[in-house]
């Protein structure tokens, strides 16, 4: 069990993270109709599992999500709706869950981009600012957990600085890590 961790103040719950083509804003039950089409295609779900959510499953989702930190205070949430700067439109989301870890704070990122828009670079866009933001507001350690088969998540990992660890968990994802440096500079 890790101690009680709360989100840090100077994480602000409503911080948008901006990239060249990108604008990554807190996301808000208002986001769920539009995301919902974001997500409707079943290929996107042929690595992860599930099917496509409805809008009413995204709203209670993103009404969850609206809230900083886990019930028992022991995860910060940090969720995000990718947006083109271009159009406002939506192309997917970037989520962080926050803990306390030995050394400082642990963040794991996880990012989905509606099968329409892949292949744009999006997701390493959007993600590499994401996890840019997280270690300048005091991430030691942020990782993703990336099942074996999902190459275009490997390729993403691989482009913001990430590595394959070797570790695996039960369902067979390993998880890829970007660790700050003792000097700031980027992965360790």
């Amino acid at each position: 069990m890790g101690r009680p961790m709360v989100v840090p103040a100077r994480w602000p719950q409503d911080a948008v993270v901006r990239a060249a083509r990108l604008r990554v804003e807190p996301v808000r039950a208002a986001d769920a109709e539009e995301m919902a089409a974001v997500l409707s295609d079943p290929a996107l779900y042929a690595v992860i599992g599930g099917a496509p959510p409805t809008a009413a499953e995204l709203a209670a989702r993103y009404r969850r999500w609206e809230r900083p930190s886990s019930d028992d205070g022991r995860e910060g949430r940090l969720n995000w709706v990718v947006r083109r700067t271009s159009d406002d439109k939506a192309v997917g989301t970037v989520q962080a869950t926050v803990t306390a870890g030995a050394q400082g704070l642990v963040a794991e990122v996880a990012w989905v981009v509606g099968v329409p828009f892949q292949g744009h670079g999006y997701a390493t866009e959007a993600t590499e600012a994401v996890v840019g933001w997280l270690v300048e507001h005091g991430a030691v350690d942020v990782h993703a957990h990336i099942a074996p088969e999902h190459l275009s998540s490997e390729a993403v990992a691989r482009r913001i600085g990430m590595r394959a660890t070797g570790e695996f968990r039960d369902d067979g994802e390993q998880r890829w890590r970007h660790r700050r440096s003792t000097g700031g500079r980027g992965p360790a």
